[in-house]
């Protein structure tokens, strides 16, 4: 007859509960629901949105654009996914709102009068404010229920909650109330923002609102030798993986726009189609067919070597095929570029009449590189372009190293590359320095190089143009020699 061993039967027990805990380790994980904002660039950066019927902390110094960002959660609401919002302001007015957000053609008094959006301006005077016997948010619970139940509110927005607590030093009781807070409106299920002032060593001033919000954004806007940039940061998200760089964003007359880049990715998607450079003789080089589209193309040269003609040539033959072109020009003004193409036998502003061509100038040192590359997305992004120009890259040399030009300009062209745009770079060599080489060092990054030369005979100087490589592609190992006409440019023969 056999015997139970007692040692056996324990560690038959242990091996099942453990065989049970692994199997139960491995469910499926649940993804955390999210609030789009509509915002462009934000929702990728945070995977989708903010948390939804959770509280996120927005955090910043002046005029670093909290109250921007919250608005816009708040009215992209409204427009983009019909989601009524409840803004309390304890900084401004009803009036003042108004007429900040319609410079971004934002009808306040026409969301209210259609129950969608409701404001509540909360003057708080601070100088009145002793800390007296117990604390609490109740005033503020009942104020914010009634506002939202009247439009049954999906979205709200606190700015600033930390005008509240001025004057008052017992961290424990802000804190539970903060906490408190939060969980109010997570039961109600509402998707809120709550705005801070940043602190001197803490993100916020009082350095709590961040241990409670679920998701926390920093914002930040630098000067760097007189040269302004905005950057906002995902410093946390419970339950949510998220971007961790810091992101470059724009904040113009429409509104904000975030560059969301997370990685220089190489996964883009590659065509054979074979565009025309608008340039015949040019064309002959890569035996008559052109550059692929999607591809980067750089012309580099001297000053008076013809690099923003080439350039205006690739633009014109892209609207001649039915397509879209951008310009964006760094050295010339719009006016400018359309006169001095005509020299050549181009008609640039029928372009733009028909809405085939933008031409974008602004001085590089304007804003700074990030400001720079969150411009120049937007543009894409809006205008949903077939090829671009960039004209030149060495002059963004002025607002950076050569290291943060490169890092930008690689970011460009990853992002153009990831929408299928063909991109052409043009770049200023100096006189004197090798063909093999540019004043920005992005060549390696290039799919096409075109060395553009000026060599002097005699009394006279010739342009010569040589395709220096042109990856996946037979092409031409010729320099050959053209000349600027008011037909267009002409190649010759050798």
């Amino acid at each position: 007859m056999l015997r139970k061993n007692p040692c056996c039967t324990i560690y038959l027990f242990a091996m099942a509960r453990a065989r049970v805990k692994t199997k139960t380790q491995r469910r499926t994980p649940r993804a955390l629901q999210k609030t789009p904002t509509g915002i462009p660039g934000f929702d990728q950066v945070t995977y989708g949105g903010l948390p939804k019927d959770r509280t996120t902390l927005i955090a910043g110094g002046a005029g670093s654009g909290k109250t921007m960002l919250a608005m816009e959660f708040i009215f992209r609401g409204i427009t983009e996914f019909s989601e009524p919002g409840v803004c309390i302001s304890f900084e401004e007015s009803h009036q003042d709102l108004a007429e900040n957000f319609s410079s971004l053609g934002y009808d306040l008094p026409a969301m209210i009068r259609d129950r969608m959006l409701v404001i509540d301006y909360v003057q708080v005077d601070r100088k009145q404010i002793i800390e007296t016997g117990e604390f609490d948010l109740d005033p503020l619970f009942i104020r914010l229920d009634q506002a939202i139940k009247s439009i049954r509110a999906k979205r709200v927005v606190i700015d600033t909650l930390e005008v509240l607590f001025t004057g008052f030093q017992n961290q424990s009781v802000i804190r539970a109330e903060l906490r408190r807070f939060f969980h109010w409106l997570k039961d109600r299920g509402i998707t809120s923002i709550v705005t801070g002032e940043s602190g001197t060593d803490t993100l916020t001033r009082d350095g709590l609102e961040e241990y409670v919000a679920d998701c926390v954004i920093a914002l930040d806007h630098r000067v760097t030798e007189q040269v302004s940039t905005r950057r906002l940061r995902v410093v946390k998200y419970r339950g949510s993986p998220h971007g961790t760089n810091e992101y470059p964003f724009l904040l113009d007359a429409s509104g904000i726009t975030v560059v969301p880049i997370t990685a220089i990715g190489l996964n883009h998607k590659v065509s054979s189609e074979r565009i025309s450079s608008g340039v015949a003789g040019l064309d002959d080089m890569t035996k008559g067919q052109g550059f692929y589209r999607g591809s980067s193309i750089l012309v580099s040269g001297t000053a008076g070597t013809g690099k923003s003609s080439f350039s205006a040539f690739f633009v014109d033959a892209a609207c001649r095929r039915g397509e879209r072109a951008v310009y964006i020009a760094f050295e010339e003004g719009r006016e400018q570029i359309i006169r001095n193409m005509r020299s050549v036998g181009l008609d640039l502003q029928k372009w733009i009449d028909k809405g085939k061509l933008d031409i974008h100038a602004a001085r590089p040192t304007s804003v700074g590189l990030e400001s720079h590359l969150a411009r120049i997305y937007k543009i894409v992004n809006d205008i949903k372009p077939d090829v671009v120009v960039v004209d030149p890259i060495s002059n963004l040399l002025a607002i950076g190293d050569m290291t943060s030009v490169k890092a930008m300009l690689t970011r460009l062209i990853d992002h153009f590359k990831s929408a299928s745009i063909t991109a052409m770079f043009t770049n200023l060599s100096s006189a004197g320095s090798s063909n093999d080489d540019t004043e920005v060092g992005v060549s390696s990054l290039m799919d096409t190089w075109i060395v553009l030369l000026d060599v002097a005979r005699g009394d006279f100087r010739h342009r010569q143009l040589k395709l220096l490589k042109s990856r996946g592609m037979a092409h031409s190992n010729q320099t050959r020699p053209f000349t600027f006409t008011s037909e267009g440019i002409i190649f010759s023969e050798l």
